[in-house]
């Protein structure tokens, strides 16, 4: 080991308690997708520790959204940088903090976006201020934090395709799995918002006279659901209904949003036409459908064996093993895999339960997996 590793290594060591402040400081501000100030209060937060660590931080606006940040580490200058990956939006909405803010048992720690994925913002931030201790013996480096991830990246997908493009390497840290593995590959994802367009009538007095949009969302509903092909990684999930005025009326009108999920070898075009069709089709006579949204999230190529190789040897050396592991869930990461940029995705602290009440992340983690981060960036020198 050189004394560059020694010394980051040591460096993180002692920081396990700074770690958790700023963690609680960040899931204690409400930062769901659309929430332009929270978003942009954990951007704020996190730019001054960078700032204070020497480094270069901007906030690039994302109108309706928050901020993005982006931050550098010149380094050696040698050479395009690595780029340290996250999102600061969470899913929840706005006083979910107050209702049950950060608080730490039998060394988990909870609150919301906890593990999705603001400990691995904070494992980032730490494993940067490690590496720029080095001045300019550490390689180059880029953080970049978005602030709509959690609801597809729809306006800030194609800075972070162009980022990435500008990259050796990307590490996303998502949260670590439940096994403490790293994710090497993931689904892309898409929503479909659509609705149906019926005639009115009296339930009771003229029914024949109206035509149900919301008995044309039901036979949509099937078909969608019918999609799914688990043999070709095809999952379709209507998952919000919404229709009708009054129980005693024919529906004139209904909506509802499709999730689908598809891998890298899926014709993803042919899907959507599929898709188009069944909305559109006149499911019962005197209805029309028509897609109102579409929302696309790209997969994720998978991991070069190289890299993941080099993960695992570092952590190896730190006393713990992980695999890699596809999972169903979409990400950045397919956007930055997508441009062909090498991916590494799930690096940050182990976590699980996201997206509810429940969800943690394991505390004895954030040094181990901050100090395998850091091993790795050295050893893409």
């Amino acid at each position: 080991m050189d004394k560059d590793e020694e010394a980051v290594l040591a460096w993180l060591a002692g920081r396990e308690s700074a770690m958790q402040a700023l963690l609680q400081r960040i899931v204690d501000i409400d930062s769901g997708s659309r929430q332009e100030a929270g978003v942009t209060a954990v951007a704020e937060v996190l730019g001054a520790h960078l700032r204070e660590a020497g480094m270069a931080v901007a906030f690039h606006a994302v109108p309706g959204f928050g901020v993005c940040l982006d931050a550098g580490l010149p380094g050696s200058g040698q050479g395009r940088p690595i780029l340290l990956m996250g999102h600061m939006d969470t899913v929840y909405p706005a006083g979910t903090v107050a209702r049950r803010p950060f608080r730490i048992e039998a060394g988990r720690a909870y609150g919301p976006g906890v593990a999705d994925m603001k400990s691995g913002l904070v494992m980032n931030v730490f494993v940067a201020e490690a590496l720029a201790r080095l001045g300019r013996q550490a390689p180059p480096l880029r953080l970049f934090f978005s602030c709509d991830e959690e609801i597809g990246s729809g306006a800030t997908r194609e800075r972070i395709m162009e980022v990435a493009r500008g990259v050796r390497t990307v590490f996303n840290a998502e949260p670590g799995r439940v096994s403490g593995n790293l994710v090497t590959g993931r689904k892309g994802s898409m929503v479909v918002a659509f609705e149906v367009e019926g005639v009115a009538a009296h339930a009771g007095i003229n029914p024949a006279q109206g035509a149900s949009a919301i008995d044309a969302l039901a036979r949509k509903i099937v078909a969608l659901h019918a999609l799914t092909d688990a043999g070709q990684g095809i999952t379709t999930n209507v998952g919000c209904v919404q229709g009708g005025i009054v129980p005693n009326m024919v529906a004139p009108q209904a909506q509802a949003q499709l999730d689908v999920r598809f891998t890298a070898e899926t014709d993803v075009e042919a899907l959507v036409e599929r898709i188009r069709a069944i909305v559109e089709e006149e499911s019962i006579p005197r209805t029309r459908g028509r897609i109102t949204e579409l929302r696309r999230t790209m997969p994720m190529a998978r991991t070069p064996d190289a890299l993941l190789a080099l993960y695992q040897g570092n952590a190896e050396r730190l006393g713990f093993r992980v695999e890699g592991e596809f999972t169903g869930g979409a990400a950045d990461s397919g956007l930055t895999a997508s441009v062909g940029t090498p991916t590494l995705c799930g690096t940050g602290p182990v976590g699980g339960h996201a997206h509810t009440e429940r969800e943690y992340c394991e505390l004895s983690t954030f040094v181990p997996r901050a100090q395998a981060l850091a091993l790795t960036i050295l050893g893409l020198r």
